[in-house]
């Protein structure tokens, strides 16, 4: 941590609220907020939060600098996005240790984060140049009619403690070359890691002369998160949480008939078929339910078991879970650091009480491991009966239901039978079996994977659920098209004014 707040000259108190690379605003009265080592349960530093001033300061800056970034040729935009890269690639080992520190996942996965945001900077670069728009043959002579696409506005991008740099690079990477500035308010949980990438971002700004494109507002929801959503100035709000939240932030924006990108809970599973090869399934389950603390939204929360392989996958889980080690994050060795606070650990005790009362029998874990740390708990394995209530409720927790099902129409219709879409996955050798899960009568979850896991999507393809995950998608594919508005023009080039539908009008 020491080593990325000296490289960066982060001070030990900081300002909250930032517009550019010279426009760190000062709020003295404001309040603090301390960022807390959920390994030590100690404070790092302290920060100081966005005032209602700061914030409005910070919104003239990016609605002023959208007015000229706009008419910004997308390419030479790219080129800001191609040095953002190169600066996190200067600073992916301290920036991913600080990850690791400042949110508990495991320093491999910190590093991870840092890389994810390097890749969908260079997809982006790419992407400046193939901005496309359609041709379409119009039915009236001497007409041209095609559509382009111009920049939005100001993008406002709520991020959450899990992922607490990477999400905001798959909204800001795009934005900026799609001609928007972005107004960042990261989860009060990770103040530093937002001011530690704030700060590369402004060293990369002013090497171009810019101001105002990359902007930061740190503060609690009713202070800053309110203020964005229902803010007209901002076209297009990214909200990754909860799906409570993500329905107040979609009725606040829908209601002044801005945009939103939902990225909300997901409940994901995996279907083991009995024809699976089960190491790497093993492997897949392992990891989806263990990997950041399982504080993921496309953590494996669900496995349907063929009933043929149920006892032996059930075992070997059991063995694998019992080599996992817990401990610092940024410890050699380790596989599974803390949660993130002490309310994310209350959840996991609630919800084990509530499946036992549930019929729900827990076979591996459930246990805290205070010896370790406030935040620590043992990864936890249940076997459940049934689909009971409490598996329809996504627990952000390492937390996994292990259910049997007898043949591939019943596990597709256990799957699907959560309120949650985001992740799936099955693991079969047949081919009909994984064709049927792709199939529109399979998985309705926005991702559907065949011999890989649920956790750990790659930056190319579009991220995002449906149902109560909210429907929104982000990073790769054609997502770029959420932070653009589309415009249909038609060019005529005769000498006279023909109607569409032929119809006519006087002489």
């Amino acid at each position: 941590m020491k080593a990325i707040l000296d490289i960066l000259n982060i001070k030990k108190v900081n300002i909250g609220a930032c517009a550019g690379p010279d426009a760190w605003f000062d709020a003295p009265d404001s309040e603090e907020l301390a960022s807390v080592n959920p390994a030590t349960g100690e404070t790092i530093a302290v920060v100081r939060q966005t005032t209602p001033e700061t914030y409005e300061k910070v919104m003239e800056r990016a609605a002023a600098t959208f007015l000229t970034w706009r008419m910004t040729p997308a390419p030479k935009r790219g080129l800001v996005i191609r040095d953002l890269a190169d600066a996190l690639r200067e600073y992916q080992e301290p920036l991913g240790e600080l990850v690791s520190l400042e949110m508990g996942k495991i320093r491999a996965e910190g590093m991870g984060e840092v890389q994810e945001m390097i890749d969908i900077c260079d997809f982006s670069v790419g992407l400046s140049r193939q901005l496309y728009g359609l041709t379409m043959k119009s039915e009236r002579p001497a007409h041209r009619m095609f559509e382009q696409w111009h920049p939005l506005g100001v993008v406002g991008v709520i991020t959450a403690f899990n992922f607490p740099a990477a999400v905001w690079s798959w909204n800001t990477a795009i934005a900026c070359v799609c001609g928007d500035p972005v107004v960042w308010k990261p989860s009060s949980d990770t103040p530093l890691t937002a001011i530690a990438v704030q700060t590369i971002a402004n060293a990369v700004a002013a090497d171009h002369g810019l101001h105002g494109l990359f902007c930061l507002a740190i503060g609690r929801g009713a202070v800053v998160g309110e203020r964005m959503i229902n803010d007209k100035r901002i076209p297009l709000i990214s909200f990754t949480g909860s799906t409570k939240m993500g329905e107040r932030v979609a009725q606040s924006v829908a209601k002044r008939f801005g945009r939103s990108i939902l990225e909300l809970g997901g409940n994901n599973a995996i279907i083991v078929d009995d024809e699976a090869d089960l190491n790497i399934a093993l492997q897949a389950a392992l990891f989806g339910a263990v990997g950041t603390s399982g504080q993921r939204c496309t953590s494996t929360r669900r496995v349907f078991l063929q009933k043929k392989i149920a006892a032996e996958f059930t075992d070997r889980l059991i063995k694998a879970y019992g080599q996992v080690t817990i401990g610092n994050p940024l410890e050699e060795g380790i596989l599974m650091g803390p949660l993130v606070n002490r309310g994310a650990v209350s959840d996991m005790v609630a919800a084990l009480e509530e499946i036992e009362k549930q019929g729900g029998k827990i076979i591996f874990g459930g246990h805290r491991l205070p010896d370790k740390g406030e935040m620590f708990v043992e990864p936890t394995i249940v076997k459940m009966p049934e689909q009971s209530p409490i598996v329809h409720i996504e627990t952000f927790a390492p937390i996994l239901y292990l259910m049997e099902y007898e043949n591939i129409d019943e596990a597709v219709a256990l799957h699907n039978a959560v309120p949650q879409g985001l992740s799936s996955a099955i693991f079969t050798k047949n081919l009909y079996k994984a064709e049927q899960f792709l199939s529109a009568e399979g998985s309705d979850c926005g991702i559907a994977n065949v011999n890989i896991g649920t956790s750990g999507a790659e930056i190319g393809g579009a991220f995002g659920g449906e149902k109560e995950t909210g429907g929104g998608r982000e990073s790769g594919s054609d997502s770029w098209k959420a932070y653009m508005r589309r415009q249909t023009n038609t060019i005529n080039w005769s000498k006279e004014l023909p109607l569409a539908q032929g119809i006519k009008f006087g002489d």
